[in-house]
């Protein structure tokens, strides 16, 4: 294996640990804590259901495309099984942070009518809804519009993008990829300048007890999250893009460290977003700090209970010693 490989391999398959990680991270906060699941929260299940199993295949992917020599996509239909599971699962990862992107903006700018407009059964149309878009389009080159073929550059199935098969990958391309990046890239930006209006006139917070002012610098610094949510996914997916659009156009002979290292940013994706959309709001860290400090207790608790039976084990072979026949005698000086 060449050295280029095995930096691709191991950034890889450390990108699809990142992501099982963050968002087994934020499942344990779900399942910990009920007050995080709110109407909504379905839609942020998704999305880490879809990233976690993304980064889980990502590894797989990794040890056996590329350490394991490839070997296992020899046979069509497992080359096509594979690479429709990472279709689905990254159409319904980006359209899942569509759809949430989205609740959070009418959260926000429809605050009065919002119990009104995002209800359980919508959400559940919702969900729905983009799971038959994400097989529809993982599911086109079993029916003939498209191709799945092991990529020798990247090591895994992908979807065929060149001009051989243009009209299915410039469908794939706009409608599962494009339109999501782009409609949460203007969400953002929309929430952005909501953000910005707020802080050139400052407000108000009121907790149970009074209120107070809050001030500029304080929205400016929360607004640095929702700059990262609006662009990290543009920035990340560019690279593909523009790599998938110039083989469909041009030619396929594209640099192998290209497209490992486009490939290697989609999947960072994945580790990002649980970060980035919900764990860096205030009540998940809030909860990821209670939940921090139980674990603590536990391991404390686990600690003081393993030291307490050997000092009564010490105690009690001392009196055990101490009423041995003969210990007196020896132990006392005649007089």
């Amino acid at each position: 294996m060449s050295p280029e490989l095995l930096v691709y391999a191991t950034l890889l398959i450390s990108a699809g640990v990142g992501a099982v990680g963050a968002n087994l991270t934020l499942l344990f906060l779900f399942l910990s804590h009920l007050k995080l699941r709110t109407d909504t929260w379905g839609l942020t299940l998704n999305l880490s259901l879809c990233d976690m199993l993304f980064g889980m295949s990502i590894i797989s992917v990794g040890i056996c495309g590329i350490l394991g020599g490839g070997t296992f996509f020899n046979t069509d239909i497992a080359c096509k099984l594979v690479g429709s599971v990472l279709v689905l699962l990254q159409v319904a990862s980006l359209n899942s942070l569509a759809w949430t992107t989205l609740d959070k903006f009418t959260e926000i700018c429809f605050p009065l009518r919002y119990a009104q407009i995002v209800t359980k059964r919508r959400i559940w149309i919702i969900l729905i809804f983009l799971w038959i878009c994400a097989i529809v389009v993982a599911a086109l080159p079993f029916i003939g519009f498209g191709e799945y073929s092991f990529n020798q550059d990247v090591h895994m199935c992908l979807p065929t993008l060149n001009s051989t098969t243009m009209a299915y990958s410039v469908v794939i391309l706009s409608g599962g990829i494009i339109t999501p990046i782009l409609a949460i890239s203007v969400l953002y930006i929309a929430i952005i300048h909501i953000a910005r209006s707020q802080a050139k006139r400052g407000t108000f917070v009121c907790n149970d007890q009074h209120c107070y002012y809050v001030p500029i610098r304080s929205y400016f610094r929360n607004t640095l999250v929702l700059i990262v949510s609006a662009f990290y996914l543009p920035v990340c997916w560019i690279p593909s893009l523009t790599i998938s659009f110039y083989e469909i156009f041009y030619t396929d002979n594209v640099p192998p460290p290209a497209q490992m290292a486009s490939v290697w940013l989609i999947v960072l994706t994945s580790g990002i977003n649980p970060w980035v959309n919900s764990l860096a709001q205030r009540k998940y860290r809030k909860a990821l700090r209670e939940s921090w400090r139980k674990l603590k207790r536990i391991f404390q608790d686990m600690g003081v209970g393993s030291e307490t039976p050997s000092e009564n084990e010490r105690q009690s072979s001392s009196q055990t010693h101490h009423c041995l026949p003969g210990h007196n005698m020896t132990s006392t000086n005649p007089t």
